[in-house]
């Protein structure tokens, strides 16, 4: 069965971080492109980061852009979004999603093939 499985999200402080992290099972991740998504309350789904298969530098959103880092262990099979200097705007649930082929449209949900069930990081003091 092919699954994406999100897990890390949390309570945080203002300024505090946190690591996400996306484990695949069923498939193997480095043949994907590989995109975080976000929700907040009240909001559409945005697309804040994508890393495609074949490596190089990720892309990312203004909003999220200096803050988070997106990277991939392909022996762990596991994507991970580092999140650093965290805002209460960033609270949202957090999705990652997987793409077959090439990382165009990575920030469309609509392009995504797989997606895991998310994981909630509130901002809050």
């Amino acid at each position: 069965q092919l699954q994406l499985v999100e897990s890390g999200g949390g309570l945080v402080q203002p300024g505090g971080s946190l690591r996400l992290s996306c484990a695949a099972s069923g498939f193997t991740l480095n043949n994907y492109a590989i995109s975080w998504f976000r929700q907040a309350p009240g909001k559409e789904r945005e697309g804040i980061s994508c890393l495609s298969s074949s490596g190089g530098t990720p892309y990312y959103v203004d909003s999220v852009k200096g803050r988070f880092t997106t990277s991939r262990d392909n022996g762990k099979n596991t994507v991970y979004l580092q999140m650093n200097n965290l805002k209460p705007e960033d609270t949202a649930v957090y999705y990652c999603a997987a793409k077959r082929g090439s990382s165009s449209y990575c920030l469309m949900s609509s392009a995504m093939d797989y997606w895991g069930k998310g994981t909630l990081v509130t901002v809050s003091s």
